[in-house]
């Protein structure tokens, strides 16, 4: 086809600012679904995504659109996620596109993702198209958004698209400016192939599926082709498009979209970002790819089952492959036996890797409390990055602790401005900007250290706020802190997986309260249950669980109390005994219960 006749564009937009829904009118307006297929957030296929009403993996579909002229495009549409953890799913969409429609709720406003995204957007060199979603709602105020877009994002607004992807407003007049304001593709289609890769997943019949943007040439069935990156050749079993259903070709040309079948059974000879030649005429330069990104939140996955573990292993290689800003390693603990350290960019991502896990993997596993990547510097002098609480070394060989900063924007109206100011203050944050963006809505700037913001913080600011505020954040930089490591002790034995780092100032209560958390949590046992949390060899907080007991005296009725006194004595010798050799069995409620310290901060 006609490169002039391709576009290729994404919807881009804060959460729940209608962009799955915008991506089901725009699929029915170019006749891709017929009205008997047609449900709600269609592009959706993932169960997660429809359960929790949010997209976390980028959609691509091909559609044929024929414009009132009688002129017929080919339109490449890439839906991607709103929300902040997923901000690598955008990226990557946003490099196999050169347009992109802005969709702003036209009560909400500009919100923090809207602003990181078009950013976004805008460094890569996309056309922006300013969409004004939502007026059919009593709240709408469309001329107020208008003039936001202006001054917040610093794009002209004056010809927004006024829609409604509820009741079908405004389609025709969105896809009337992806045509005529988004550039077509450049590219040359008689150059030898060139294609990027920006997204791959496992079938367990054709093997790794990898989903492509061909920049220069064309790519055909039965071609013999190689992995710039790793030098690997396949020949091509496969290629198709999404039309929104799979539909194979024969061949994909300069400007397309789709996917291809190499018969590639090993997940890890494919990187995402990597470019795609031809092995027998192959281009002189690869394309620039992705920037690497690197995971701030870890935690350990382990089967509950340790038989599973391989199980589990093949379920990260293949999870991976679909989703390349998650990282593991494999890790042991005394208490969980074999596991993984797993890197996620956020605490949603990784509630969403272990659903999956459960889900599609049928895995049954303990996850362990999440924390960031702190650094310290040793007695050599050497700088040393620490993943795990139980990888710190003691106090005595570290002489600086260092501690990643975000910096967090977030967007509010000023009524909410002082629970804000408040929730800031208690999690160690610093004040760096502060102003309107419109007569009621603020634009606040704080420094904050990471770990006070990837368990519950989002959820606290939506609470103080009513639901108004959003945010948005990137990593700063390390600054030195005064942090300590807290062990948590199972009559007497660290429990490693329970151990977690923490501010001085915070450390005691923190282990308190963890102390009392995994009381509720640990059954009774027959034996007496110590728990305490200590700062190297001091011991800072102390909980007992008590032992379960079999009332001894029901058959001793009158007589000489000695008789009484023996047998409570026989059954605490017998206690005493047990609590010796007796395993304490710890159920993943309490390897949780470490976490719900943060929530009752």
């Amino acid at each position: 086809m006609n490169l002039d006749r391709i576009r290729n564009f994404c919807i881009i937009a804060h959460i729940d600012h209608g962009k799955t829904t915008l991506s089901d009118r725009i699929l029915e307006a170019t006749k891709a679904v017929s009205q008997r297929e047609m449900q709600e957030q269609f592009l959706d296929a993932m169960d997660l995504e429809r359960e929790r009403g949010i997209t976390i993996k980028a959609h691509s579909v091909s559609l044929n659109y024929t414009t009132p002229e009688g002129e017929n495009y080919l339109l490449n549409l890439i839906d991607t996620p709103g929300h902040v953890d997923f901000h690598y799913e955008v990226s990557r969409a946003l490099a196999a596109c050169e347009g992109a429609l802005l969709v702003v709720d036209a009560s909400q406003g500009v919100e923090a993702q809207t602003l990181a995204n078009a950013y976004l957007a805008t460094d890569l060199g996309l056309e922006l198209v300013p969409v004004i979603n939502k007026i059919d709602l009593p709240s709408a105020e469309p001329e107020r958004v208008r003039g936001e877009i202006e001054d917040v994002i610093g794009i002209d607004a004056t010809d927004a698209i006024l829609a409604s992807a509820k009741d079908k407003t405004g389609i025709t007049e969105i896809l009337d400016a992806i045509v005529k304001k988004l550039p077509p593709p450049k590219g040359d289609p008689s150059a030898p192939p060139r294609a990027m890769i920006f997204d791959s997943w496992y079938d367990s019949y054709r093997g790794v599926i990898t989903l492509i943007r061909i920049i220069d040439g064309k790519i055909s069935v039965g071609e013999k082709l190689k992995f710039m990156a790793s030098g690997k050749e396949f020949q091509v079993e496969g290629l198709g498009i999404f039309t929104p259903a799979a539909t194979a070709v024969k061949t994909l040309e300069a400007g397309q979209v789709g996917f291809l079948i190499g018969g590639i059974k090993d997940p890890k000879e494919i990187m995402i970002g990597d470019t795609v030649t031809s092995a027998l005429t192959p281009t002189e330069s690869p394309l620039p790819g992705f920037k690497k990104v690197k995971p701030m939140v870890f935690a350990g996955l382990f089967p509950v089952d340790p038989n599973e573990y391989p199980k589990l292993r093949e379920a990260l290689e293949k999870l991976g492959l679909n989703d390349s800003s998650f990282v593991y390693e494999p890790e042991t603990s005394e208490a969980l036996g074999f596991g993984f350290r797993c890197g996620f960019l956020g605490f949603l991502h990784m509630e969403i890797v272990q659903e999956r896990l459960e889900r599609e993997f049928n895995l049954d596993l303990i996850t362990t409390a999440p924390n960031v990547v702190y650094r310290i510097k040793d007695n050599n002098g050497e700088m040393v990055e620490i993943v795990s609480p139980s990888k710190l070394p003691e106090p005595h060989f570290v002489e600086e602790f260092y501690e990643p900063y975000a910096r967090v924007s977030v967007f509010t109206k000023s009524e909410f401005v002082g629970n804000i100011f408040k929730l800031f203050e208690e999690r160690r944050g610093n004040q760096t900007s502060f102003h309107y963006a419109s007569k009621d809505t603020v634009i606040i700037e704080y420094s904050i250290p990471l770990s006070e913001i990837i368990v519950d913080f989002y959820d606290k600011l939506k609470t103080y706020s009513r639901g108004y505020a959003s945010m948005d954040y990137t990593i700063e930089d390390y600054r030195e802190s005064d942090l300590v490591k807290v062990d948590i002790l199972v009559n007497t034995k660290p429990v490693d997986a329970l151990s977690f780092i923490s501010h001085r100032e915070q450390a005691e209560y923190r282990g308190r309260l963890a102390a009392s958390k995994l009381k509720e949590g640990i059954p009774k046992q027959l034996f007496e249950v110590v728990i305490q949390a200590a700062i190297s060899s001091r011991v800072i907080a102390r909980t007992v669980v008590k032992p379960l007991r079999k009332n001894v005296l029901a058959k001793c009725y009158g007589g000489d109390i000695s008789r009484k006194r023996k047998l409570l004595e026989k059954q605490k010798e017998g206690k005493k005994r047990m609590k010796m050799v007796g395993e304490v069995q710890i159920p993943q409620e309490a390897f949780l219960s470490v976490l719900k310290v943060d929530e009752d901060k």
